[in-house]
């Protein structure tokens, strides 16, 4: 990382650049041999009292004195080219909510309040896709009012990491005593390349329904209520796969969920029996998955995956799918309004 100017370390970087995507150099301490640098990259969310706070693409936030700052510069707002299909963070936030539409939804402005009576916070946040139109902590309080009315807690879904997504939001949540409790990658690849993957899918049912069955092996909700099925039933287009089990009466070996929404193929709810894993099921149920999606007409493929899943991402890793961007779920604090 190239910071000098004829041969000068030079902080290039002052208030107004709030909201801008920089690089600095910061002291770190010292050593015997010298003094020890850190560099951060990210979107500087504030600066205030002497205090800088830049935003990690993957959502960490870094607290940097403004007398340890040695060097720092505005960068480009997003490298010039990623793997995997053009987009935006945007585009692929609002596919990702028609693929897992609430039960019931309002809105404050451009956020949208989604929520489906607790069945995973996906479904049961807001998703501040533009401007609320009000200043934020009325529309703060707005939305936990909404959700206080449905017993529910109030979640903030905001990306971070691209062009275009709420570094600064988040920054203004932590301000407020928000809690960030839960982050996942937003995964993108060529929808081909999956269709294409070796694997054995002569197993792969595919259904437009789902039964007790599949519901059984989709092992994230505490009890089958209505608003499960509804959720998992949503969307443009909805593709469930199977792959049965070893004897006529087992529980499904794996499972998994397809959603086409015009050149976009999102994957879900993939899963895998402990007895039956590593044995190349999931790339089945993907392949199939993908296949008929391309029949559909779509080309590209995305699906979210949570930061410490390592066994999920590394088989993703395999299958050429590439991160895009971050979203994490930002918790209201208890005990009202801060």
């Amino acid at each position: 990382m190239e910071f000098t100017a004829g041969g000068r370390l030079e902080v290039r970087i002052t208030r107004d650049d709030v909201g801008k995507r920089v690089s600095v150099r910061r002291l770190a301490g010292a050593t015997d041999s010298g003094r020890r640098f850190t560099d951060t990259v990210g979107v500087l969310t504030s600066w205030t009292e002497d205090v800088l706070m830049i935003t990690r693409r993957d959502g960490e936030m870094v607290r940097i004195n403004e007398s340890d700052l040695v060097a720092g510069k505005v960068v480009p707002a997003a490298p010039a080219r990623r793997r995997g299909p053009a987009t935006s963070a945007r585009e692929l936030d609002g596919v990702a909510a028609r693929a897992w539409p609430p039960v019931e939804s309002a809105r404050i402005g451009g956020w949208q309040l989604r929520a489906a009576g607790g069945f995973t916070r996906r479904a049961n946040s807001v998703l501040p896709l533009e401007d609320p139109g009000v200043p934020l902590d009325e529309a703060l309080a707005r939305a936990r009012a909404w959700y206080d009315a449905r017993a529910l807690p109030t979640y903030l879904q905001v990306s971070t990491g691209a062009a275009g997504t709420h570094e600064e939001l988040a920054a203004e949540l932590a301000t407020r005593g928000w809690t960030r409790e839960v982050s996942a990658e937003v995964r993108i690849a060529g929808l081909a390349p999956v269709g294409d993957l070796p694997a054995d899918v002569s197993r792969v049912a595919l259904t437009r329904e789902i039964d007790d069955r599949w519901l059984a092996a989709y092992q994230r909700f505490v009890r089958p209520a209505p608003e499960v099925r509804q959720v998992l039933c949503g969307g443009p287009s909805v593709w469930f796969a199977t792959v049965p089990g070893d004897g006529e009466d087992d529980a499904p070996a794996a499972i998994g969920r397809c959603v086409v929404d015009g050149r976009w193929a999102g994957f879900t709810a993939v899963e895998v029996g402990p007895a039956h894993r590593r044995r190349g099921l999931a790339t089945a149920v993907m392949a199939a998955l993908a296949r008929r999606a391309l029949e559909e007409g779509a080309s590209a493929a995305y699906l979210q995956v949570e930061t410490d899943n390592e066994g999920a991402r590394a088989l993703y890793d395999g299958m050429g799918f590439a991160t895009h961007h971050t979203y994490h779920h930002w918790r209201a604090p208890q005990g009202g309004p801060r």
